[in-house]
């Protein structure tokens, strides 16, 4: 199959075509079960958790040995898809922590959600691409910092000196949510797909899990934010969604860079 493609068709007939051990990165966004659309309902967890494990078996046999996996998710669907990836011999990196900064939320009966779930996942646990200089984030002491540049921090009998790209990226990841960063005049508006992920956020998976040149699957695309970040970074992608607009808006997405 042709690469740096949108495929729009159904998601397992689509990964039958792809060549086993071809794929160097998988970003993953499927459905979460909250019944945001028709694509995302399911009648119980079982239902659920059978259609994910089925493509997730797929694409395990699609990554190549030094290949990495993230997979958004609820943090209960995502409990469940850590133990099974485990069972299926990958190999568990980080439990991240996307923190939406997603405006007020009136939960009474428990804690109030802000958050969602992404698992790191590599299909080796020692020869795999992981890029930390590619992904180091700002300290958060700006003074402590500047002071440290000259003289250096004491640790352990050691001087510190702080790196000047910043610190290594953490397991906690602080970006709002697209919905919120689109609004106008103060008011969020309606969205094209009910659950775009930030650029920056996808730029840092792409950023920290692959090379130039590399091959990235974007399943479910959606708005196409994989496949746009990985053009815009210098990869290949290859990339599916069963929705005509969804695919037609990623086509237009894409000519645009």
């Amino acid at each position: 199959m042709e690469v740096n493609k949108i495929y729009c068709e159904d998601v397992f007939s689509f990964l039958d075509k792809l060549e086993t051990a071809s794929i160097d990165l998988a970003i993953i966004d499927p459905p979460y079960n909250l019944n945001r659309d028709q694509w995302d309902v399911f009648k119980t967890v079982d239902d659920f958790m059978t259609f994910t494990t089925k493509y997730l078996d797929k694409v395990i046999d699609l990554l190549k040995p030094t290949g990495s996996l993230y997979i958004f998710n609820t943090a209960f669907n995502s409990a469940m898809i850590l133990n099974y990836l485990h069972s299926k011999g990958m190999h568990y990196k980080n439990w991240i922590t996307w923190y939406k900064k997603d405006g007020f939320s009136a939960c009474r009966k428990r804690f109030c959600n802000n958050q969602e779930t992404i698992l790191f996942f590599t299909k080796s646990d020692k020869v795999f691409t992981f890029n930390c200089d590619d992904i180091r984030m700002p300290y958060l002491s700006d003074a402590r910092i500047k002071a440290a540049q000259s003289k250096g921090i004491l640790k352990n009998g050691k001087r510190w000196f702080p790196n000047p790209n910043g610190k290594l990226c953490t397991d906690v990841w602080e970006f709002p949510s697209v919905r919120l960063t689109n609004k106008k005049n103060g008011k969020t508006i309606k969205q094209k797909h009910p659950t775009p992920k930030p650029e920056g956020m996808i730029e840092r998976m792409i950023l920290a899990s692959s090379n130039s040149g590399d091959l990235v699957l974007d399943l479910f695309s959606g708005t196409g934010t994989t496949a746009y970040c990985s053009k815009k970074l210098g990869r290949n992608f290859i990339a599916c969604d069963n929705n005509k607009d969804y695919c037609k808006l990623i086509n237009e997405r894409i000519n645009s860079i």
